[in-house]
């Protein structure tokens, strides 16, 4: 299996500084980050790890819950995944509290229950849930008719 890479360049403090995430491997793009950014309610155009982490976490589970899907003998149509990653205190610093996972689903072939099963096995086995047993993962998994 191939691996990834993303770089990240910082300048100056944690309160002052600023840097810039690229993502190398897939040349996807160079983006933001700071800090005081990072840790305010408006991101104002930069990014930050726990924005990264849910879009690293929403689409990983995108692709596991449609594989599961397809093993449970249904068709998904399409699927609408989002994760808040919330930012809180530790002592020291600073730590995830809680990733919360919304996902949508237009399902051929699989009742309600059929693909609540599913979208909880993928919370359980897809990669980036598997790195992030340290955080508490809550699921809102529902069909869309």
């Amino acid at each position: 299996m191939p691996t990834r890479t993303a770089r990240t360049a910082w300048n100056g403090t944690l309160q002052d500084g600023s840097g810039q995430v690229e993502l190398s491997s897939s040349g996807a793009g160079t983006f933001e980050v700071s800090f005081p950014k990072r840790a305010a309610d408006d991101a104002d155009g930069t990014t930050s790890p726990e924005e990264l982490i849910a879009a690293a976490h929403t689409s990983c589970y995108a692709m596991q819950l449609s594989a599961l899907i397809a093993e449970a003998g249904g068709t998904p149509q399409s699927l609408e995944v989002t994760a808040d990653v919330t930012l809180g205190p530790d002592d020291p610093g600073f730590k995830l509290t809680g990733i919360a996972l919304t996902v949508r689903g237009e399902v051929d072939g699989l009742d309600a229950d059929g693909f609540a099963a599913a979208a909880q096995a993928a919370k359980q086995t897809c990669p980036v849930s598997k790195a992030l047993t340290g955080v508490p993962i809550t699921l809102d998994a529902a069909l869309v008719t």
